[in-house]
């Protein structure tokens, strides 16, 4: 008679991942990132996917200058066992060439969902709250929309709106920069 028996896995530390990409274990087209210690692949970026990262890295830049660190499609360590890439994140201003950003230097981490819109708004959003990312945004590509994402608790936040195309949308640390969410989908 057959036993089922459960296969232990081998879950990484954010320290293991970081080593192995530096020694080139990954190669340079796999769009890797570590999530609760397992190694995921990224979802392919579409062309809706890549042109709301390039409108909202603009108004970013344009918008902040030097008051923050604009953290393009690039590494952030949020937990032991989690090194995520997310599309974009708004970083307290400092250097990071030595060092991928920590849960105390992002202000807010955007992702952008196509093909990953379940994945993002449920795994990705426990993992940053969980890491008490202040503030965390869902690009809804499909239906032109963004979730926004407050005040991290335990395993989620505790506020979250939907803001529809024909709103405008600004991130908490700067009430100032005001977006037109439909801007995002030029």
């Amino acid at each position: 008679m057959p036993v089922d028996i459960e296969c232990p896995r081998r879950v990484f530390t954010a320290d293991e991942f970081e080593r192995m990409d530096t020694a080139g274990v990954f190669g340079p087209e796999e769009r890797l990132e570590l999530i609760d210690g397992e190694i995921v692949e990224m979802s392919p970026v579409g062309p809706g996917h890549g042109a709301s990262i390039a409108c909202l890295t603009k108004r970013f830049i344009l918008g902040l200058g030097d008051r923050a660190v604009v953290w393009i499609q690039s590494s952030a360590v949020v937990a032991l066992r989690s090194v995520p890439q997310p599309d974009l994140a708004l970083l307290r201003p400092r250097s990071y060439r030595r060092s991928n950003p920590r849960p105390d230097d992002i202000l807010l981490v955007v992702e952008v969902a196509d093909s990953s819109l379940r994945y993002d708004r449920i795994r990705k959003a426990r993992l940053y709250a969980v890491a008490g990312i202040p503030e965390y945004w869902v690009v809804g590509v499909q239906r032109e929309w963004v979730e926004v994402y407050r005040t991290p608790e335990d395993e989620g936040y505790r506020d979250v709106k939907r803001v529809p195309s024909s709103d405008t949308i600004a991130p908490l640390s700067f009430p100032d920069l005001i977006i037109p969410v439909a801007d995002i989908f030029a």
